[in-house]
């Protein structure tokens, strides 16, 4: 009995469509509330930010953006992501080689300290960095006798934005090693390959395409960041401003064209960010089907 059963599932099987179908009016309803949202929800603001950066001509759009203030807060912004992206990166393979590769006490009490910027809010994330080297902080007054600053400066900046972006990388990267097993580098080691080898060679083509995605989504957070580099920065126009911290400032000054200028370069940023991560999802299937094949 179970045999037959067992038969005529398997026919089943082998007659069904690869995908299931919908009615044509399900696929076309479906479809028309998806747009409408990305429409309502992703589409109408471009344009609306793009349209108000222009709303006064084209030569005040170019004042806007040249303007002193706003390149240093580009500056500033590209700098930050530049510190804190390798960091997180070093940090996210490290994390994920560890938690993916070895069994230790702990494991999981290192995972759940990894989602714990997803679990705070960024303003809270700036707090804890003000109660520590905060001048009435736990080491306020040593780096005040040092003359050293924190708060206030890049390195509060840098601080901030690589506590609220360190999961994407990490997070990218483990369920992608758990799923590809010790296998292939417990076999190059007993072919004698050495730890770093072993990496190189085995671990790290095996996802790259994993860790490009991650580095991607920690870019894109570290130069939208607001919450946490609001509370550390200070706003001090032309020196502790980022891009989105000189658009808040232009827009509470009624500056709604400059503000929404300059909000046109984090559309710009965020526009390369994806089509970059568009690539790397694209090269990934390619690469998936090359291995399959």
């Amino acid at each position: 009995m179970a045999g037959a059963v067992t038969a005529h599932l398997s026919d089943s099987a082998s007659v069904r469509p690869k995908h299931v179908t919908e009615k044509p009016i399900v696929r076309w309803l479906l479809t028309g509330i998806a747009l409408l949202f990305l429409g309502f929800v992703v589409l109408l603001p471009l344009i609306a930010v793009f349209v108000e950066a222009f709303k006064q001509g084209v030569n005040l759009y170019w004042a806007s953006i040249t303007d002193p203030d706003a390149v240093a807060a580009l500056k500033l912004t590209l700098i930050t992501a530049l510190i804190s992206v390798p960091l997180n990166t070093v940090f996210g393979i490290a994390a994920a080689w560890a938690i993916t590769k070895f069994r230790f006490k702990g494991k999981n009490f290192l995972i759940t300290l990894i989602d714990l910027p997803f679990s705070i809010s960024p303003v809270i994330s700036g707090l804890i960095f003000v109660l520590l080297f905060g001048a009435q902080g736990w080491f306020g007054p040593w780096l005040d006798a040092h003359d050293i600053q924190i708060l206030f400066a890049l390195p509060g900046i840098v601080l901030a934005t690589t506590f609220v972006t360190f999961p994407f990388v990490a997070r990218e990267l483990i369920p992608l090693m758990q799923a590809q097993g010790v296998q292939e580098e417990e076999a190059a080691a007993s072919l004698g390959a050495k730890g770093w080898q072993i990496f190189f060679r085995v671990t790290l083509p095996n996802i790259k395409w994993g860790l490009l995605y991650g580095i991607i989504l920690c870019n894109a957070r570290a130069m939208g960041e607001f919450g946490a580099v609001s509370v550390v920065s200070g706003h001090i126009r032309g020196e502790t401003n980022t891009l989105p911290l000189h658009v808040e400032i232009l827009y509470n000054e009624y500056q709604f064209s400059a503000s929404f200028a300059v909000a046109s370069l984090l559309v710009f940023l965020a526009l390369i960010t994806l089509g970059v991560k568009s690539f790397v999802e694209w090269k990934s299937a390619q690469s998936a089907k090359g291995g399959e094949a």
